[in-house]
């Protein structure tokens, strides 16, 4: 075996790269191997190999993405791995130094030295998927040997996020996501847009993908071309879940806010007669601004999705003046399209000399695409829409029997469906926005529905042992905590196995739950949280029903989950 050196690029994580060259000693003691480690961390340099390294016959493990390794190391590297792999199998980090087309062959170009890549992931609601999907290419990466540094845009906002040295060191951004990621900052440089699911079921092939369709990112002072190359393009969902994302904040905490009025002062906290009490003062905060503010935000990152952010003036104020027509968020939908597609027309028709471009971002296009957007929502949109709405709005409230039982039935499924993905958000996009419009039955019943698929599983692992494997069993615990939460992508793993029994499964429990929520007027006025927001006084109604509903769904998909799923098969066999 050859001798071998390891560079760890600790950056400030110090003590993480002085635990990960302990692991590479260790593991190079136990199989035989001889190690030289060298860390180097953002207050130095701890035990700096020779400067002529690597000789002829060493190996080069280069490690972390710290950024303290020049251009000529990198591209010598005979393997790049994170510090995450390395320290989860430092084992196996040293045994692939021994497996096929680990060395770099003598004499390689410098073009073909290891790429380097960030990556953002995100996805509506900012709390699942985005994380699955970094971790879905951290793994890719640690398979394909590649550097990879992820920025996850969660709900509390960006994760590790990228620095501008990185950005401009990297070969490629790969953007995983299923809402509109800001790109102004990788102009310049070669950017490959997909989903999130992708990069959650396969990594390796989404990086590898990536390398090969991956174009140049313009550098705009304008609206940017928010999709390139052969990535996959923004479409009308897309911007619509960007909206929605950026809603949702505003539901949240507008939701909690006014059942805590409700809680401390009762039905009549809202009215004349109790203002300037606490009740009161919470209601008008949640209702008069977080709820008055929503609208405008939907179709405001609606239009930024689709036309950058010269669309976000021109959609915010379609949005206030389609709330003020009493068109809610269907009058809010269609103001943000009008707004966007309005700039990015205009972005494209609009030709100026070099030296006035900048005035189109700042000036041109914000006001042009207000002017006509405000026409449109005041003259031809606001109240049709307004009238639509209205008529859905009592509808719903009306439904009664067989209509609320139906409904149930079709949101429940959707929820189960693709467990996260368009069909799930799309029917989570629907109760979410009538929040606004104060029916909130869709949304108790697209919540229940959605708690039930991880749930099920993890019930299904503790009633059928034998249909799962250990892994799975022990995955079942995590499973049940991410149903509570209403996360309802902590099934994927289970159904991805046997996609074509365990979804209709779930569907069917899901769409049992989101029935009986229906059916006996289950209201939720918060739009996340599961179980954990449901013991705050006026966050939900009909409490024991909804439980009765939740507890249904999840022994109905289990117990289907135990009669259809097949029992894996024994690895001997499979062989």
């Amino acid at each position: 075996m050859k001798h071998i050196l390891a560079v760890i690029q600790a950056g400030e994580e110090s003590v993480t790269g002085v635990l990960a060259g302990e692991a590479l000693r260790r593991a190079a003691r136990e199989t035989g191997r001889t190690l030289d480690v060298e860390i180097r961390t953002a207050q130095g340099v701890l035990a700096p190999l020779p400067p002529d390294a690597p000789g002829a016959d060493e190996m080069l493990l280069l490690v972390g993405s710290g950024g303290q390794a020049d251009d000529a190391l990198a591209a010598r590297a005979d393997r790049h791995l994170t510090l995450e792999a390395v320290l989860a199998d430092p084992g196996r980090a040293l045994a692939e130094l021994d497996g096929p087309g680990a060395a770099r062959p003598a004499g390689a170009a410098a073009d073909a030295r290891v790429p380097r890549i960030v990556a953002v992931t995100s996805c509506p609601t900012g709390i699942a998927h985005t994380f699955m999907a970094a971790e879905g290419l951290q793994e890719g990466a640690r398979q394909l040997g590649y550097p990879l540094r992820v920025e996850t845009q969660g709900s509390v906002g960006a994760g590790n996020p990228l620095t501008e040295a990185e950005i401009a060191a990297a070969d490629l951004v790969l953007i995983a996501a299923d809402r509109e990621v800001d790109r102004g900052r990788f102009g310049g440089k070669r950017v490959y847009a997909t989903g999130a699911k992708p990069a959650i079921t396969g990594g390796a092939a989404v990086i590898e993908k990536a390398l090969a369709e991956a174009t140049v990112q313009p550098v705009a002072a304008g609206a940017s071309a928010q999709a390139t190359g052969k990535g996959e393009r923004a479409g009308p969902y897309k911007h619509l879940m960007t909206g929605v994302s950026f809603m949702l904040p505003f539901v949240v905490s507008g939701g909690l806010l006014i059942a805590l009025a409700f809680a401390l002062g009762g039905i009549h906290a809202s009215d004349a007669a109790s203002a300037g009490t606490l009740a009161h003062t919470l209601f008008t905060i949640g209702s008069g601004a977080a709820f008055a503010l929503m609208v405008p935000a939907l179709a405001g990152y609606i239009a930024f999705s689709v036309a950058d952010r010269p669309g976000l003036a021109p959609g915010m104020i379609g949005g206030i003046l389609a709330a003020g027509l009493n068109a809610g968020f269907l009058g809010g939908i269609a103001a943000g399209f009008v707004a966007g597609y309005v700039v990015e027309g205009l972005n494209r028709l609009i030709r100026l000399p070099k030296t006035l471009q900048g005035l189109k971002p700042i000036l041109i296009l914000p006001l042009l695409g207000t002017l006509i957007t405000g026409l449109l929502t005041i003259y031809a949109i606001g109240t049709p829409v307004a009238a639509l709405l209205a008529f859905l709005t009592e509808w719903l409230r009306g439904m009664q029997g067989s209509s609320a039982l139906l409904l149930g039935l079709i949101l429940g499924a959707m929820s189960a469906f693709d467990m996260g993905g368009p069909v799930n958000k799309a029917g989570y996009a629907f109760s979410v926005g009538l929040i606004g419009s104060a029916v909130y039955t869709p949304m108790a019943a697209t919540m229940v529905a959605g708690m039930v698929p991880p749930l099920a599983v993890a019930l299904a692992t503790r009633l059928f042992r034998a249909r799962f494997t250990t892994e799975e069993r022990e995955a079942g615990a995590t499973a049940a905590v991410l149903g509570l939460a209403f996360i309802t992508e902590g099934a994927i793993p289970f159904a991805a196995r046997d996609p074509l029994r365990v979804i209709p499964a779930l569907m069917a429990g899901s769409a049992i739950a989101g029935a009986i929520s229906m059916v006996a007027g289950v209201e939720l006025k918060v739009p996340h949280g599961g179980i954990f927001v449901l013991p705050i006084p006026g966050a939900v109604t009909h409490l024991l029903a909804y439980v009765a509903a939740l507890v249904a769904g999840t022994l109905v998909g289990a117990v289907l989950i135990g009669v259809l799923m097949r029992a894996p098969v024994p690895a001997e066999q499979a062989a």
